[in-house]
């Protein structure tokens, strides 16, 4: 899908496409057999050319390369655990491959212009440079704590050092040691440059959340929510739900929050529909509200007051048994489905087939306001359907904004004069075969149809984060086989995002596999359909612990600038490195 291009007073800096370009940076490392194999040929091919060259010692390519990286691979992952952390066996199979790689090249290219008499020094040159690569890299996947990575870091050099000692002179141990000590403290410098701006910006090491972040896709921890808890903030949002009572059927609760379900994972509140689902005994149905990733939950913890905030609102409200017919209103590109339900309105707004992307809080908040001099509840959902690129929310001011709250005051004016009717609703929850992976929360497919004067409407709601472009307006002709009016949402789950915020319904699994599951839950809710009672509350939230305003867009920044002045400050710390290396040599000999 090609991204549109941003235009003026349309779309904003993108705080949250931030954090997506940094999924550039993680890649997985390759099956521990494979690097290993590769550490054996790289000796035995190094064993070859000295034997055609005639040195002293023939395994030279075994001795002071493969071995060394073979005793690391075996010790790494143990000494790492002592420690009360992991290291997978692939990335330190990787790490091995990679630090034989690089005294391969430091040791090895200059000798061929040189001479071998030189190769101790180079060697011992590059098992310095091994242990600090070694020591960053530990502190970055394993343990921020560097005291600890330390003696796990040493393996590969400390073993170079003892081969080298029995093969080299004596004068060999003495340089190799001093130049690890080096080495050691240069690397030791860079990454206290790495943590400054994070501690300083946040109070936070920059490294730790890094070890978390790696746990989190590996295993799965959640040690990642005491980072965001430290950077978070108290907010006191509004949730408006409504109430479905039936005598002979299940009763249906139709709530939206204005809070946002990421930001990643089971991270924070990554998967607060299924919790909030899972925490009534109605079929709960959990729309997107308005909020951006500023109101990203912390921890799913603070899930439990927004459940206790929607059940202490639903105490002593009135029922009605009359709604009305659906309409549906525009405003330059946004579009609103309409229905009354008592005294309450429901309004699900859209730019389908244009992005529909998060709206801020500040915008939802306005549409409510302005709604309750007509109505007591204002229930407004952004469906978050229709996705062409990863890109920023809606901010207040801007012309979007208008569009929305233009089409919120026509959507209240014309669903004030409707009429009233007798109100039958029908709810089902359909499951999908298909994974997180592959788009879909664990929610499936569930469809609210309510039926009013004989006009049916289906609320399709679809656990995932926003829908491939297109895929709306095919799902919606299916639906409209069967019902009057209606409209296709999603919950904006983010347990389907581990890295990429781009994983709509649709991008992974074709429209067409779709199609039987949505069609599935029109038929069983329309079966479904009764006679019910409907009651409107607007919950007052408070105390919720969140990112915090700009908190995203804030990190992301202060994380890219790093990036790009890690790489210059890295080279020109090794080449002062290796300038010392060069003195010491001098004053050996």
């Amino acid at each position: 899908m090609r991204r549109k291009p941003l235009i003026a007073g349309r779309d904003v800096p993108e705080p949250d496409v931030h954090i997506e370009r940094l999924s550039r940076y993680i890649f997985v490392a390759p099956s521990w057999p494979r690097s290993l194999v590769l550490i054996i040929l790289l000796g035995l091919l190094i064993d070859g050319a000295a034997y055609r060259a005639g040195t002293d010692h023939l395994m030279v390519g075994t001795l002071v390369f493969s071995i060394p990286a073979l005793v690391a691979f075996l010790l790494t992952i143990p000494l790492v655990r002592v420690f009360g952390r992991a290291i997978t066996p692939n990335r330190s199979a990787l790490l091995a491959l990679s630090c034989t790689v690089l005294s391969v090249i430091l040791s090895l290219a200059p000798t061929l212009i040189s001479g071998r008499a030189i190769f101790p020094t180079l060697y011992a040159g590059a098992l310095g440079l091994v242990f600090g690569a070694r020591v960053l890299v530990l502190v970055a996947v394993a343990d921020y704590r560097i005291s600890r990575m330390l003696l796990p870091a040493l393996t590969q050099s400390g073993t170079g050092i003892a081969i080298g000692a029995w093969i080299y002179s004596s004068d060999f141990i003495f340089y190799a040691l001093l130049l690890q000590v080096v080495f050691g403290l240069v690397f030791v410098l860079l990454i206290w440059l790495i943590e400054r701006p994070l501690k300083k910006a946040f109070r936070i090491s920059g490294l730790n959340f890094l070890n978390t972040f790696i746990a989190h896709l590996t295993d799965g921890s959640k040690s990642m929510e005491d980072f965001f808890r430290e950077i978070g903030e108290e907010v006191y949002v509004q949730q408006a739900s409504l109430f479905f009572s039936r005598d002979e059927k299940e009763d249906v609760l139709f709530t939206v929050p204005n809070v946002h379900p990421g930001p990643m994972g089971d991270v924070g509140g990554g998967n607060l529909p299924r919790i909030l689902h899972d925490s009534f005994e109605a079929e709960t149905l959990v729309a997107h509200g308005c909020a951006t990733h500023d109101f990203n939950l912390v921890s799913d913890g603070e899930i439990t007051k927004i459940v206790s905030a929607i059940e202490a609102s639903r105490e002593g409200i009135g029922y009605s048994t009359v709604a009305s017919r659906p309409v549906r209103v525009a405003s330059g590109s946004v579009e609103i489905l309409c229905q009354r339900f008592g005294d309450a309105i429901l309004m699900v707004s859209t730019r389908a087939p244009e992005r529909t992307e998060d709206l801020d809080y500040a915008i939802g908040m306005t549409i409510m306001a302005e709604g309750r001099g007509s109505f007591s509840d204002v229930a407004f959902v952004d469906a978050h359907n229709s996705m062409d690129g990863v890109g920023g929310p809606v901010l207040p001011a801007t012309r979007l904004a208008t569009e929305y709250l233009r089409a919120a005051r026509e959507g209240f004016l014309v669903a004030e004069g409707l009429s009233l009717e007798p109100l039958a609703v029908g709810v089902s929850h359909v499951s999908v075969p298909f994974s997180r992976e592959q788009g879909f929360g664990s929610l499936g497919v569930q469809a609210l149809v309510t039926e009013v004067g004989g006009e049916r409407v289906a609320y399709v709601l679809i656990d995932g984060n926003n829908m491939a472009a297109g895929v709306r307006e095919t799902l919606l002709a299916v639906v409209l086989r069967y019902v009057d009016e209606g409209e296709i949402m999603t919950t904006d789950t983010h347990t389907v995002n581990t890295i990429s915020g781009k994983n709509p319904i649709g991008y992974v699994v074709p429209v067409e596999a779709i199609i039987p599951f949505v069609e599935q839950a029109v038929q069983e809710a329309i079966e479904d359909i009764t006679p019910a009672r409907v009651g409107a509350a607007t919950a007052s939230c408070e105390g919720i612990i969140v990112f915090g305003s700009q908190r995203i867009s804030q990190l992301a920044s202060t994380v890219n600038a790093m990036l790009t002045f890690i790489a210059p400050v890295s080279f020109m710390i090794l080449v002062l490195a290796f300038l010392i290396s060069v003195f010491a040599y001098i004053l050996i000999q």
